[in-house]
């Protein structure tokens, strides 16, 4: 499928050249003489930072979600099909150790895939996507999350943000550091080190624009997953993504709780700050059309985690007859 080989190209090219990019900065930051040493002790520092904060994170970012959320295990009653439907997508989907099944006491309809290695991998349904969408597409949005999981996006992601990170931190150091760090260098070249503080800075910014740009290529990765693992897949998500932006779109006034749940929204399958209102449609495969007829949704998806939701579901129409 040329769509599908077009993503994964894009993903390698974007993964490519963030890593090469900041590798090659930072070599070049390293082989500047410092003959003091601090600046080159500083930079360690900065790199064991980075580093740690984002290990740290993995480590620790499952229960902060699960706090922050309202998460608990499903254990059978009511809800046991999420369970029965998260473990045959994910032996489908040749995934050896089945994601734990979870469920988040929110009223924004929505559903995010998390966890580690040694935590577990579990997959998270909302309150308000069960209240929302029928069966079928519930399951369409545990594909979407199983998908994330098989790909190892939470790894990928950790691993390509580092740089980056790194890149922010050496820029800080130099800047508020450099100038006392210069040791016998002659003081037009000390003074230099503050303006490189601000270079890194200002290139960790654009690093950032391509790591959101890697994040919405992962949304489409999974989406791909979806659509190609389940029978009408492609459909099925299409019209879950649409009745998730109209009940989103409904709980506009809940400004509070769509904060809340907004600051973890890169593991999210929709931005739940991106919402519609549905009026005059008969039924939500209308609402799904119009969604296409437009040429975008969000005007500042250049800054956002997740891809537009009108470019997304024309994407899934690329793969609508690929699985019957």
């Amino acid at each position: 499928m040329v769509s599908l080989v077009k993503l994964k190209l894009n993903m390698i090219a974007v993964m490519a050249a963030v890593i090469g990019l900041a590798t090659l900065i930072l070599t070049a930051i390293f082989m500047i003489a410092f003959p003091s040493g601090n600046i080159t002790a500083l930079s360690i520092g900065a790199l064991t930072f980075a580093v740690g904060i984002h290990v740290l994170q993995w480590l620790i970012g499952p229960k902060i979600i699960e706090m922050a959320y309202k998460v608990k295990p499903i254990k059978g009653g009511h809800l046991a099909w999420i369970s029965e439907t998260i473990e045959k997508i994910a032996r489908n989907s040749n995934i050896k150790k089945i994601p734990k099944p979870m469920f988040a006491e929110i009223d924004i309809p929505n559903a995010f895939a998390y966890g580690n290695i040694f935590t577990g991998y579990k997959v998270a349904v909302t309150k308000g996507l069960i209240e929302n969408l029928p069966k079928e597409e519930v399951e369409a949005v545990l594909a979407h999350e199983i998908g994330h999981i098989r790909h190892k996006d939470v790894e990928i992601m950790m691993i390509v943000s580092i740089l980056p990170t790194l890149i922010f931190w050496l820029g800080r150091i130099f800047l508020y550091f450099g100038p006392f760090a210069g040791g016998s260098r002659r003081s037009q070249e000390a003074s230099l080190i503050p303006l490189i503080g601000i270079a890194l800075i200002a290139s960790s910014f654009i690093f950032n624009i391509f790591i959101l740009y890697l994040s919405r290529l992962r949304e489409y990765y999974a989406d791909s997953h979806a659509a190609l693992s389940l029978p009408f897949g492609a459909k099925r998500l299409q019209r879950a993504l649409a009745r998730i932006l109209v009940a989103s779109g409904a709980l506009r006034g809940k400004q509070s709780e769509i904060a809340k749940v907004s600051k973890f929204k890169a593991f999210l399958i929709s931005d739940p700050e991106e919402g519609i209102k549905a009026y005059g449609f008969r039924n939500i495969d209308e609402v799904v059309e119009w969604i296409k007829s437009k040429k975008r949704i969000n005007p500042l998806e250049l800054f956002s985690t997740h891809p537009d939701p009108a470019k997304r579901l024309r994407f899934l129409d690329q793969l609508a007859s690929s699985y019957f």
